[in-house]
């Protein structure tokens, strides 16, 4: 059984066949999903909750993404710890850096950053990461205000180089990778997976984006395509499917104190 540790389960694409998305997840062997709760932002931040609230299988993060770092401040960072309260919510996420498109200026980002790993460490939770084209600042950020928690947490759909990974890894991070894993060009990245460790490994879909091989002329993603993306995994460090599966749900496990 697998776990899908990032969907993005809201929103209008999943709103006409929710039930049967899910449905089909658990017939291809996906057992739990991790739905983000960033949603649009601010100021409506209980879109995973509320999921989870639904369904048995669903668990939750909250938190602001950096595209939307320029809309926190007021009651943000309180219906956070709010929404943190319940009791299906596992991590503060996805948060981080954007520099690639910079609907937030980086400053903001840097910023919201700071707070919200603040608020994760006040509530012992573990965080989920986003970073694109600024692994420096990222590490730099996390070496100074996270490392020392000791709590971990998930770098999100791993795209960066060796040295970003097992830097992650000395400070407690997991490592997820998506269905980029799969893609033609991605070589490099999956010369990256075949040398991490097993036990720091999970899989995820980031549903409704990055369909993996060989699904991608389909446009809606879904956590049931996670199953490529170990599959993929377990051909590139020659090990069974089973392997993967077992080890990359274990860990999900273990990070997030489920039994």
């Amino acid at each position: 059984m697998l776990i899908d540790s990032h969907c993005h389960l809201d929103g209008k694409l999943f709103t006409d066949d929710r039930d049967a998305v899910l449905q089909a997840a658990r017939d291809s062997g996906v057992e739990l999903f991790l739905a983000i709760g960033t949603g649009a932002g601010p100021p409506q931040l209980d879109c995973a909750v509320r999921l989870a609230d639904e369904y048995p299988d669903v668990y939750a993060t909250v938190g602001v993404h950096p595209h939307d770092a320029q809309k926190f401040g007021g009651t943000t960072i309180a219906d956070l710890r709010s929404l943190a309260a319940h009791e299906k919510v596992l991590a503060v996420g996805e948060i981080g850096l954007d520099y690639h498109y910079e609907f937030s200026p980086r400053e903001t980002q840097k910023r919201v950053f700071v707070e919200q790993m603040g608020l994760a460490a006040e509530l012992e939770l573990p965080i989920v990461i986003h970073t694109r084209e600024a692994w420096d600042d990222t590490l730099e950020m996390l070496r100074a205000h996270w490392a020392p928690t000791g709590l971990g947490g998930i770098l999100h759909c791993f795209t960066g180089e060796i040295e970003h990974a097992r830097a992650g890894i000395e400070m407690g991070f997991h490592i997820s990778f998506s269905g980029v894993l799969t893609f033609g060009r991605s070589d490099d990245l999956r010369a990256v997976s075949a040398e991490l460790p097993l036990d720091r490994l999970m899989v995820e879909t980031d549903a409704p984006y990055l369909t993996p091989a060989p699904y991608r002329k389909i446009r809606r993603n879904e956590p049931r395509y996670v199953v490529e993306t170990a599959r993929k995994l377990a051909e590139v460090r020659g090990v069974t499917f089973e392997d993967i599966a077992e080890a990359t749900s274990a860990n999900f496990r273990t990070l997030f104190r489920l039994s």
